[in-house]
């Protein structure tokens, strides 16, 4: 069989990687010096990091992070008094395994909305997956989807992400009714089985007013 057949072959199999690495390898013949296990090693190696790229590429676009942060970019020494060794045991994302929510609260601009989604990137890249949502927003979109009957759909869906980011809570007016109750549904049956993650400028202690 010729490089191009086993080249098309790959391609056709939906090898990418692989196929991309054997092109290399043609095109580089000191590494024909390799054993064929050495050789294929090579093969096997690039074809899982373009599928574990792939997935975590396909899972950052799932989550719909607001902004494109990063905990490598996190300035521990900013006014926000980040407690660095508190905040790195979240990067593990274990509290996402263990099935933890966890609470961001803070002034306005002093970053929460960027930390929830640095913690969301991460878990991406830890192959979970993640959701956010910019509350005030998702609220209106819980009326629509109960006008045209996708509610159920909509919270099914949310049920089954590892990591659902509820950015803004406390920040439109007190909710209606139907609005408590759906949030309410939203939180409890994630509960012990998901995570959810919630920001919000006020204090914990007024979130029930």
């Amino acid at each position: 069989m010729t490089q191009e057949n086993i080249l098309n072959q790959l391609c056709q199999l939906k090898l990418t990687g692989m196929a991309n690495a054997f092109s290399e390898q043609t095109e580089h013949p000191p590494i024909q010096d390799l054993s064929f296990n050495e050789r294929l090693a090579l093969l096997v190696d690039r074809e899982a990091l373009y599928r574990a790229n792939r997935r975590i590429a396909n899972l950052l676009r799932k989550a719909k992070l607001r902004q494109q942060a990063t905990i490598e970019e996190i300035d521990y020494h900013h006014h926000r008094n980040l407690n660095k060794s508190q905040f790195s045991a979240l990067t593990t994302c274990d509290f996402i395994r263990q099935h933890h929510n966890l609470l961001i609260t803070g002034p306005t601009g002093c970053g929460k909305s960027w930390l929830a989604c640095a913690i969301g990137q991460q878990a991406c890249r830890q192959g979970l997956s993640v959701r956010y949502i910019l509350l005030p927003r998702f609220l209106e979109e819980l009326t629509i989807a109960h006008a045209d009957g996708s509610y159920s759909n909509l919270l099914s869906q949310l049920l089954k992400v590892d990591l659902l980011i509820l950015d803004d809570f406390g920040l439109a007016p007190g909710l209606i009714p139907e609005q408590r109750r759906d949030l309410f549904n939203l939180i409890e049956d994630r509960h012990q089985l998901k995570s959810t993650l919630i920001t919000s400028q006020l204090p914990v202690k007024h979130w029930h007013d």
